[in-house]
Parts: structure tokens; sequence; C-alpha cells
């Protein structure tokens, strides 16, 4: 083995873990007890494995790189490995999950590793949209191994793991950068800034749980009960959608995705009335709620993940507008912001609204307003939807106006205004009579109510296009 190869196997081969890294008994640990069997036509690599089986009852694929070979690098038959695996896991439309823990392409047979891990993406990034992909990363993955488990419908990362485009040395070598590897590609970096990582676990067997709960709500999506009950829900005062979230979904669990990334926008999956259901909702907790480049990408990428798979969307919307600044503008916020009227323009699945709090301009047009396309929308009875809130829209229309006022009549004048200008031309009312609010719903009624719409527009509708990593 070359030298350098060498160096990079150690580096990567994480000091402190004693879990066992044997990559077909952790598959085992996934599948049901005695269901996984060897996938045909697999047998020829080393350095990954590949098998069959079912997860909780439903069907599915998996392979998972061995780092005590190599420290995990990909040869060209492991890398056949995974593409067979992802062949016949389109052939027969099942869910397929990725365990990584892996230095990347191998050196040792040169460009034929380069031309197999092109065709390794190529056999992922085609089954994008078409079956549900996971990539379970449980050790250090760089290179190749990198792309390949990012290009996944939903990444799951445990603190041994790590991500990386390549490691400290080299970066040092080409930067001047010292960093460690924890720091370039842990939990830290992509869980809370980059938003590669969709779900952090803490520990192996947690993320074996996730990955079997994602699979079982997309193999297994269920419909609607007949009677689904209603349950008390918080006080909207206190900000925190996540309260809302629980009151309105089945009590069986909800899976937050990328949660500790861009906080003001909620985003997951979990059951209404027994039904899978994706979830995009404001959270007026962080940021005030408003709409930024980071929670556009966010929300933008799960809609489309949600179509391609075919589940049904709830929308809670509660936003103030979108951030404002040059930050915003270097940033690409009107790049950005665009993916997500996009993704909800353009999606089949069935798209219901709620509109809990406020609904301004044109952060509520990319929240699935009724004119972009949303298949319902429903609104509390003190939402307020509006071009920019009456205040703002005040000062602006009549700055001559109360300009020209005495300074000692000027606050009541103003107040005035604003109570004329909600009457005239906010509130539910107005945006009923346009048409972009269907019904108004109280609070306490409104799970039993979305059930009931979901239960009427589900049609099995899906998209049919990629999940792009936006």
């Amino acid at each position: 083995m070359p030298a350098s190869q060498q160096h990079r196997d150690d580096a990567l081969r994480p000091s402190d873990d004693t879990t066992p890294t044997d990559p077909r008994r952790r598959l085992d640990r996934l599948f049901d007890p005695g269901s996984a069997r060897s996938l045909a036509g697999t047998e020829h690599g080393r350095g990954a494995v590949a098998v069959q089986g079912t997860v909780r009852g439903d069907r599915a694929v998996a392979f998972a790189t061995d780092p005590g070979l190599r420290g995990g690098s990909l040869a060209v038959a492991d890398c056949d490995v995974i593409i067979a695996a992802h062949a016949f896991a389109l052939e027969h439309g099942l869910p397929i999950v990725g365990v990584w823990h892996s230095g990347g392409a191998g050196l040792a047979e040169g460009a034929r590793t380069m031309d197999r891990v092109a065709r390794m993406l190529h056999s992922i990034a085609t089954a994008s949209g078409r079956i549900l992909q996971v990539s379970l990363v449980l050790g250090p993955s760089a290179g190749a191994a990198a792309y390949a488990s990012t290009l996944a419908d939903v990444v799951v990362m445990a603190p041994s793991g790590r991500v990386v485009v390549t490691g400290p040395d080299v970066v040092r070598t080409l930067t001047g950068e010292e960093v460690e590897l924890e720091d370039l590609g842990g939990l830290t970096t992509h869980a809370e800034h980059s938003g590669v990582v969709h779900l952090a676990v803490p520990d192996e067997e947690t993320g074996f749980a996730r990955v079997a709960d994602l699979i079982e709500l997309i193999a297994a999506p269920g419909t609607v009960a007949a009677t689904v009950e209603d349950r008390p829900l918080p006080d909207p005062a206190e900000r925190d959608v996540h309260g809302v979230v629980a009151g309105l979904l089945d009590a069986d669990g909800w899976w937050e995705i990328q949660a500790a990334w861009a906080r003001q926008l909620v985003v997951g999956l979990g059951r209404l009335g027994g039904r899978t259901v994706g979830v995009v909702a404001n959270n007026p907790l962080h940021a005030g709620g408003w709409l930024d480049a980071d929670s556009a990408d966010k929300a933008a990428r799960f809609v489309r993940m949600c179509d391609a798979l075919g589940v049904p969307l709830l929308v809670l919307v509660d936003v103030p507008g979108i951030l404002p600044g040059l930050r915003e503008e270097r940033g690409g916020a009107l790049r950005r912001g665009a993916k997500l009227f996009h993704a909800f323009a353009n999606a089949s699945v069935p798209r219901i609204n709620l509109v809990i709090g406020r609904a301004y301009g044109g952060a509520y047009i990319a929240m699935n307003a009724k004119g972009l396309g949303a298949t319902r929308v429903l609104a509390w009875p003190d939402a307020d939807l509006a071009v920019m809130p009456p205040d703002a829209a005040v000062r602006v229309l009549y700055r001559r106006r109360l300009a020209e006022l005495p300074p000692e009549r000027r606050a009541a004048g103003e107040a005035d205004l604003i109570r004329e200008h909600a009457r005239e031309l906010g509130g539910v009312a107005a945006a009923l009579e346009v048409g972009a609010v269907d019904e108004v719903v109280a609070p306490e009624r409104t799970r039993s109510r979305l059930a009931a719409v979901l239960r009427t527009v589900d049609d099995g509708r899906r998209g049919t296009h990629t999940n792009i990593p936006l």
C-alpha cells in the first residue's frame, strides 16, 4: 500500500470508536432479525456489502462500506456493488440506505476508479425522486463518499461521522489553513451551519432507529382515519410553532429535519390521522420568523422531496416578510428565495395551508399562497394577511399626511389610520372575499378539519422530478 494511502487511512479511522464496524454487522442492526440476505451479483465487492431484507416489515435495500479494509476507500468492485444495489432498488421500487464510513476513492486503480465513482454517482443521482434514499454516516467519509452520501434525500449522522471534501492534511497543504477533522466535517459544521446533515443523532443505535422510522413513513404512508380527534393547542402568543405542530399531528412521533439549521423555519415528517405528511412551518421564536436565504433553501429542498415521494404537505404560516439587508442580497436571497416559489408552484401533491398568524407580502406567497397553487387555505380567526404590517403600510402610504399633523396629534392620527387600513385591506375577511383563504377554522377544531380536508384531496399524486440537493 502506498504511504500516502496508509496515512489517509489512519487519519480517517476514528481511534475511540468501540462499536463494531463490520459492514454486515452494521446492516443487520437495521433489518428485521433474520431477514437480511446478500444481494445477488454483489459478492465480488470486498470493501462494500449490499443486502436486501425487511425493515419493520417493509422491503428495503442497504449497503455499507468497510472501514476495516483500506480505510473504507472505494475500489472499482466496491463501486459496482453500490451501483447494483441502486439498480435493484429502482427495479423493485424499494427504499435504499447507504451506511457510510469511507475514505473516498481508492488510489490503487487510478483512472478506472474515477470512472467507476462517476458511474456510482450517476446511479445515485438518477434514482433521486423515484425511490427514498437515506444516508447514515457513521464514520469519516471523504471525497467521493462524501458526495455520494449527500446526494441522498435524507442524511443522518452520528457523532462519530464526518463528511468532508478532503481531509485536514490536504487543506493545510493547499490553503495553509489549520483545521481539525471535527471542525471541518463534524456535526456542528453540517447540522448547524451548512445544512448538509438532516438528522443528527446521539449514537449509532439511534441512527438506525431513525432510518427505520423514515422507511416506515415513506414505505407505509397510510390513509387518513375516518375519525380524527381534536387536541388542545398552545397559546399562539408562545410563538414556538413546535407546540402547534405537536398538537396537530398524531402523538406517535414526528421527525424534524435540519432542526439546528435555519431555525426560523421548521420542516419534518409525521402523521395526521395515520397518513404521512410533510410539515413546513414558520417559527417566530427564532429570528422573528423572517424568511431568509437559508430558510428558503431548506424549505424548497424539503418541498421537492415530499413532492417526489408522494407526501402531502401541511404548511403553517406565521411570517412577517422576507428578511431585507445587504448580507441577504449578497448572499443570493432573490435567487435562493425563487427556489421556494418554484418548488411550491410546481408541486403535485396536496398542499394544505393553515395561516396561524401573520402572512405578509412576498414571504406569504413563497409559503404556498392560494395563487401559487395551494390546494386549500385555512386560517385562524386572528390571522392577518396583507402586503405588509398595517403600521408599516400606513407609514409608507400616509407619510406626507402624518408629517403635516402637529407632533402632539401624530401618534393618535397614525393609530386611527392603522385601524382603518387593517379594517379595509387586511385580516381574514378581506382574504376570504378575494379567495386567498377558503375557510376560517377555530384553533380547537383545526386538527379534525385538516384531517377531513386531507382525506378529501389525497389522491395519490406525486411529482415526476428528481430531488436535487438545493
